[in-house]
């Protein structure tokens, strides 16, 4: 029952996405960034390595948040969704940030496209989801400084491992 509760507010808030990672690694500096990268264009971006999605139906969100923990996974917190279509096993995703600074990342695999995350009856997880830093989630959300990822120059990649209902 309580495991039930926790599985629901994991869910609820994940529902807030509608609009884990290893640390950073980097790329050389100066480096342009790829055709495709997505956001609003700006000297700072990185590559989003998504793995274990379990089909290439639909769509992959990465949900880019500012360093406010009141914001993070709040309806209308996020300051980008950006979609790429899904690829079975590993997808990648290039978007830009803002500046050099500190961010949050959410995924989720977007199986139907319809630009929302799914629950099922009882309100739990349709969809898989990550995290940047790849926290634990068995009973409940992560918190905001497990997520928090720190993007100093542009070129750098995380690394995040979806989870599925």
């Amino acid at each position: 029952m309580i495991q039930t509760r926790r599985l629901r507010a994991l869910a609820t808030l994940l529902a807030s996405l509608v609009t884990a990672a290893s640390p950073a690694s980097a790329e050389p500096q100066g480096t342009p960034a790829p055709a495709g990268c997505t956001g609003t264009p700006s000297g700072t971006w990185m590559h989003v390595v998504a793995s274990g999605l379990r089909n290439g139906n639909g769509l992959l969100a990465v949900t880019l948040y500012a360093d406010v923990p009141s914001k993070f996974l709040a309806h209308h917190g996020a300051m980008y969704v950006g979609r790429v279509s899904a690829v079975a096993g590993t997808t990648s995703a290039c978007i830009f940030v803002p500046q050099p600074g500190v961010y949050a990342i959410a995924l989720y695999h977007d199986e139907n496209a319809n630009q929302k995350f799914d629950r099922n009856g009882i309100g739990l997880p349709a969809e898989g989801y990550g995290f940047t830093n790849n926290p634990p989630t068995l009973v409940g959300l992560p918190s905001f400084r497990s997520v928090r990822l720190s993007i100093p120059r542009s070129g750098l990649t995380t690394r995040v491992t979806m989870k599925y209902p």
